[in-house]
């Protein structure tokens, strides 16, 4: 029988949530150091941290950890996950300091700006599901000026390309189905991008899509966007956050995850006009649940099955796996909900109940069914519907009420100054899940810690009632999620990764 096919590729943890690792004024590596405090019982079911383990520095060494579903399995690809500006990543000396011939020289981002980007990125999420309860043509128009941001980017996945295959790093999405990439001759504009752009007329295999074909037809529920077929050829176009998009050719290519695994006919963008904050990344990878996603083109092969854990600290590896990897002893599933009208490429979840310092919230059914609530590996901080957030916040500053509050970060709105502490007391948090699942939070979903007197709460509220939530990857660090689509179910066990 044939063993397991393995690469090792690089994945960017949410590009707003890493560079906070580099604004830090804290010298020392981003590390929890947990205090037992004498056998008793911590107050309020909270952990007990140094203050300075709450922050997050530049880290100078890569200490890969040892995942436990990190072993490679029949059918399936296991992949190692690292932060693109850490230590364990090839990316982080190539793109801190590139110069985009547009934009001039990549700044780095202030905290203000990663939980904007992150804004942006839920905006934009809004906005597609308002488009399809309330369809308007004309609100799918792309923009016709450059876009700033595609809110809080994604997680890179480096896959081969083309015949002879090429190398490419892109941005992986399980928000968006479209898989894209920079592709000569660059009709527009192309961005600055590590790898060499990708150039169809060097394949044998390349070829574009027709506009009369049923791919081209799905490029509507993937895209947002209605079809304009002008020409023989199918384009595609696709808008993010904060005006940033990218519009091509829609093509087939033979696509290759390993020298094993290798996909002919796989359906991408080959883009002309792209525009935003992918600098870096020679594009964009979905992992999203419709048809055009890498999840549904590869289920001959994986069975709609992946899964990934994204590591709390920049200086240690998670990892992503398609297909069936090991099974944790602790993974517990709760079944996806139905998705709305049109929605297919979004995971939708059902939270039943949350759990503050051993405290369960007094928040009634209808504030989460009538909201709904998605998975999404891009979002950032989790976004919760106004009721629930109100109470989640009031439970947790009662639990801290003994630290002194401070001013807000953007939409962080519960922050401590810290300062005078060496250590603290913070209140354990858990999401409850349909099926009675509990995903107890990890200290880096917890809290957002820019320095010792600016700590703050990781959860934000949605401004209106019916906006939907969001879990965002700050509450999914070292949890393995599983993703068993075809078995219409979302796997979470503690300890995947550190």
């Amino acid at each position: 029988m044939a063993s397991a096919s393995a690469v090792v590729v690089t994945l960017l943890c949410g590009c707003a949530f890493l560079l906070l690792l580099l604004c830090s004024s804290n010298n020392g590596s981003y590390a929890y150091a947990y205090i037992n405090n004498n056998g008793g019982q911590l107050p309020h079911d909270a952990l007990q941290v140094l203050t300075t383990s709450l922050l997050r520095g530049p880290p100078w060494h890569c200490s890969p950890s040892n995942p436990q579903g990190n072993q490679y399995y029949e059918g399936s690809s296991t992949m190692k996950v690292v932060h693109r500006h850490g230590p364990c990543s090839k990316l982080s000396t190539t793109t801190q300091n590139m110069t985009d011939i547009h934009t001039g020289p990549t700044r780095r981002l202030t905290h203000q700006h990663i939980l904007s980007l992150d804004q942006s990125r839920v905006d934009s999420i809004q906005s597609r599901l308002r488009l399809h309860s309330n369809p308007n043509p004309d609100a799918a128009d792309l923009p016709a000026k450059s876009g700033l941001s595609i809110g809080s980017a994604n997680y890179i996945i480096t896959l081969g390309l083309g015949t002879p295959k090429r190398d490419l790093s892109l941005l992986f999405d399980t928000g968006t189905d479209l898989t894209w990439t920079q592709c000569k001759p660059c009709i527009k504009r192309c961005y600055v991008q590590k790898e060499p752009i990708f150039n169809p007329s060097l394949s044998k295999t390349y070829k574009n899509v027709s506009c009369s074909s049923p791919q081209c037809s799905q490029l509507t529920s993937a895209t947002g966007n209605s079809l304009d077929c002008s020409s023989a050829t199918c384009v595609y176009g696709i808008q993010y956050g904060g005006q940033s998009f990218s519009i091509g050719y829609f093509a087939e290519e033979t696509m290759s995850l390993t020298p094993t695994d290798v996909f002919p006919n796989f359906l991408f963008g080959c883009g002309q006009d792209n525009e935003g904050l992918f600098k870096g990344a020679a594009g964009l990878l979905g992992l999203g649940r419709g048809q055009l996603s890498l999840v549904s083109q590869t289920a001959s092969k994986y069975g709609k099955y992946f899964s990934y854990c994204l590591p709390s600290i920049s200086s240690s590896t998670g990892h992503l796996t398609l297909g069936k990897g090991s099974t944790p002893e602790n993974l517990e599933f709760t079944p996806f909900a139905t998705n709305p009208r049109e929605m297919d490429s979004f995971y939708f979840v059902d939270i039943i109940k949350i759990r503050v310092g051993g405290v369960t919230l007094s928040i009634s059914q209808t504030v989460f069914k009538s909201s709904r609530t998605i998975i999404d590996s891009g979002t950032i901080i989790t976004r919760l519907p106004p009721v629930a957030y109100t109470a989640l916040r009031a439970t947790f500053r009662k639990q801290m009420k003994k630290y002194p509050l401070t001013y807000r970060l953007s939409i962080l709105d519960t922050c401590y100054d810290l300062s005078g502490y060496t250590r603290v007391f913070i209140p354990r948090i858990s999401i409850f899940f349909r099926g009675d699942v509990e995903v107890a939070i990890d200290l880096s979903g917890i809290i957002y810690g820019v320095d010792a007197s600016q700590v703050c709460l990781a959860f934000a509220g949605n401004s209106d009632a019916s906006d939907v939530g969001i879990i965002g990857n700050a509450q999914q660090q070292t949890l393995e999620v599983v993703y068993d689509v075809a078995g219409g179910k979302l796997g979470f066990a503690m300890g995947g990764c550190s």
